[in-house]
């Protein structure tokens, strides 16, 4: 029995990628044609770009491919809103206009020839295919080893997550759907979608380095998104600083019994270096912990201000 083709819509946040993006397209059409050809597709699938409020020639480079080549559709947000938000915004675009979606990003590192795995991971039961990287050896020292203790600290805090999965997967429409009825404005994708539940594959690929311009998740930035995945998703950290606050106290009675026990025998001394340490350290460990509070109380005055994720300014499809 032949298959019937299916509706695609690849979404491609991008922001800053003049210098990627046409190659970018190129190559995304090409896969395209292929699977056309193969009728796994139908013609009607296409490639959705969402610029996220880029300042070079992104917009314009989209409006041109939008014009002058067969898939290329665009999605122009009115500013920046980081690539969380931008890639649903993406997918709330195309909820209602493919059977399948697959995200992915422009900088062309992920493995697109995987593509034709993950439908066939859909074709077999599957609602959601994750795409996993074998391996981080085009990535730095630094980096492979940080993200490796982000992935193990999310694990430990209780948050959901596929082990070196990012942004690229397929959804199925109804996947894609039930995600966009989420309403947290702190985004975390790879936390949120295996929270949807539906049965899921996976496909293992090797990630390239980036084809031209610059990387978009700077030191700073990966510390923001970490700190917003373990925050948005596990209360952990608060609970962690009430069983830090009791052995605290435990550990002032042991020291309030052993100089209740030293006045006694007359053995007391100024203990003006053990005093500073304990100054220190409580503060310290005070600081930290409304550090930690604040980043909750934080995230709940941005949840019900409940203000819009983006704003779309122009829409071009096919």
């Amino acid at each position: 029995m032949t298959e019937t083709p299916l509706l695609l819509a690849v979404v491609v946040p991008c922001f800053q990628e003049e210098a990627v993006l046409p190659e970018t397209h190129k190559r995304l059409s090409r896969l395209l044609d292929t699977l056309i050809a193969s009728q796994q597709l139908s013609p009607e699938s296409y490639i959705l770009y969402v610029n996220d409020g880029s300042t070079d020639r992104t917009w314009s480079i989209i409006q041109e491919l939008h014009r002058t080549t067969p898939y290329a559709c665009g999605l122009n947000l009115a500013g920046n809103v980081g690539h969380q938000n931008a890639l649903l915004a993406g997918l709330h675009a195309v909820k209602e206009r493919c059977e399948i979606a697959v995200s992915i990003d422009a900088d062309l590192q992920d493995d697109i020839q995987v593509i034709p795995n993950m439908i066939a991971g859909y074709r077999a039961g599957n609602d959601i295919v994750y795409g996993v990287r074998r391996e981080r050896t085009t990535d730095t020292f630094f980096k492979r080893n940080t993200a490796l203790l982000f992935y193990r600290l999310m694990g430990a805090m209780g948050v959901k997550s596929v082990y070196n999965h990012a942004d690229y997967r397929l959804m199925s429409r109804r996947a894609v759907q039930h995600l966009c009825r989420f309403r947290e404005r702190n985004l975390f994708l790879r936390g949120l979608v295996p929270l949807i539940g539906y049965r899921a594959g996976f496909v293992y690929y090797n990630r390239d380095k980036r084809f031209a311009g610059e990387s978009k998740y700077p030191f700073r930035k990966m510390m923001n998104f970490a700190i917003d995945g373990i925050t948005s998703f596990s209360v952990k950290p608060v609970r962690m600083i009430f069983w830090i606050g009791c052995i605290f106290i435990l550990i002032a009675l042991c020291v309030t019994g052993w100089t209740l026990h030293s006045y006694i025998q007359h053995n007391t001394v100024p203990g003006w270096s053990s005093l500073m340490i304990s100054i220190w350290l409580v503060g310290g460990v005070v600081l930290v912990s409304l550090g930690i509070v604040g980043e909750y109380i934080g995230k709940i005055y941005i949840e019900v201000k409940d203000r819009p994720r983006y704003n779309e300014e122009e829409l071009l499809m096919r």
